[in-house]
């Protein structure tokens, strides 16, 4: 998700982040041109790559396998915020362990917390390139520049002390939408950041997570996955804020199914779900399926993004697949990353959700009712629900009259805050008793070849 109206404080919010102690960076203009990082981004890549003579899947999930100290760049210039780039073991949807990387943004007050807000980007994308850490080292390319936007979001918690940890959770070979997988790179990267000699703050490190859209599919997924998969980063967690929230895909590839502006975010969901699940989709797709999820194997948010109106899944498959459980292994695959059917979390969630999909473009579904543009409402009310349901404080709040790319910049401008409360031991607020009862999660069934789209 791009918040576009943002981009133009991305430059100015550099001056922030380089505020401490009386030093203070003077504020560029906001229509200052973003020249490449005169620390040489081009020299940076082989950073990303595990050459040890051990084999990768010996080591423990979240060992610190290199890291760096580089400066914190805003569009391609540089500031003098120190970051900590930590290349750590962790692992794959299917089990395959993997090096990935995580940047922690180090305060620039003297006296830091020793407490860490893990932020989960919306930087939605299947090019590794446009990944946050390449942002944050110094690439310029127009992927990289939506983390650029997300600063609103860290700034203060970066002011008042506190580390902020951001993973590349889509992995080196970049899985979109593939939930299990980002959560466990997610907390993966609190493991590495914990175990650090170089970011130097100890496995008692307490953390938060912050995810929008994207960054929510992280943040959920972590939390959902942190009692079995990492019980060590779980009992150190302390709440989580989210919204724009991805719940049920099936859900959504049937709600954005012809929509003006979202319609084409299906392409990179499908694209990332083939790629992430090793799948081949070949056999079912038409010409023109073919063509257009081609096209955007490597592409990012803005590729898709409003570029594809009118598209649906009917014309990406022959005919007798136009019901997309009628695609034999895709129903599994959609379950397996229905967050609805995974193990609640543990701690408390603040939850934003928009319902005014139809100001996007997006008309409500039949079936599954209105969302924002992109996610589905009904479907976010589901989930924060189950949460309640298993003990967890949820703080839930629906705009009835704004759409996805709104909310998030509501979400972005006032999360700290909720973050910073936990972190100061302030009771989680709760809004369970009132929560709208959504739609059904049930995990979707096979049908026979032929079956209407459903």
């Amino acid at each position: 998700m791009r918040i576009t109206p943002l981009r133009r404080y991305a430059v100015a919010t550099a001056a922030l982040l380089a505020t401490s102690g009386g030093i203070a960076v003077g504020a560029l203009p906001a229509h200052a041109a973003a020249p490449r990082s005169t620390g040489g981004w081009a020299r940076t890549g082989s950073f990303y790559t595990y050459t040890g003579a051990r084999t990768l899947a010996s080591f423990q999930p979240g060992t610190v396998l290199k890291s760096r100290t580089i400066t914190y760049h805003v569009q391609g210039i540089a500031t003098p915020v120190q970051v900590t780039q930590l290349l750590y073991r962790t692992r794959t949807q299917l089990g395959q362990a993997v090096a990935n990387v995580t940047s922690v943004i180090h305060s620039p007050v003297p006296d830091v917390t020793h407490k860490v807000v893990t932020y989960n980007s919306f930087y939605d994308s299947l090019n590794v390139e446009d990944s946050p850490s390449r942002s944050i080292a110094g690439s310029t390319s127009p992927g990289a520049q939506t983390f650029a936007e997300e600063q609103l979001a860290f700034t203060s918690l970066l002011s008042a002390g506190y580390d902020v940890n951001v993973p590349d959770f889509e992995g080196q070979v970049p899985h979109y939408t593939v939930g299990p997988e980002n959560g466990y790179m997610t907390l993966d990267s609190m493991r590495a950041v914990g175990k650090s000699t170089a970011v130097g703050l100890g496995a008692n490190t307490d953390f938060a997570m912050m995810g929008y859209s994207g960054g929510s599919i992280a943040t959920e997924w972590a939390a959902q996955l942190a009692p079995s998969y990492a019980p060590d980063i779980n009992r150190h967690l302390v709440g989580a804020t989210e919204g724009g929230v991805y719940v049920d895909p099936a859900h959504n590839l049937k709600y954005v199914n012809g929509s003006t502006k979202w319609s084409g975010v299906a392409l990179l969901a499908i694209n990332g779900l083939e790629r992430g699940f090793n799948m081949d989709l070949t056999p079912y797709l038409s010409t023109y399926g073919k063509a257009v999820l081609g096209a955007t194997k490597n592409a990012g948010i803005g590729d898709a993004e409003g570029k594809y109106p009118g598209l649906t899944f009917q014309q990406l498959v022959k005919p007798q697949y136009a019901n997309p459980n009628s695609i034999p292994g895709l129903p599994k695959v959609l379950n397996t990353v229905n967050a609805g059917l995974a193990p609640s979390p543990t701690i408390p969630f603040q939850i934003l959700q928009g319902a005014y999909g139809v100001g996007e473009g997006t008309q409500p579904s039949a079936k599954y009712g209105t969302g924002d543009g992109v996610m589905v409402t009904g479907d976010v009310r589901s989930i924060a629900r189950k949460y309640c349901a298993a003990g967890n404080a949820v703080q839930y709040t629906e705009f009835g009259t704004l759409g996805h790319t709104d909310v998030g910049i509501t979400w972005l401008t006032s999360a700290a805050a909720w973050v910073q409360a936990r972190f100061a031991g302030v009771p989680a607020p709760s809004t369970c008793a009132t929560i709208p009862a959504g739609n059904s999660l049930a995990a979707e069934q096979p049908v026979p070849v032929g079956t209407p789209a459903g």
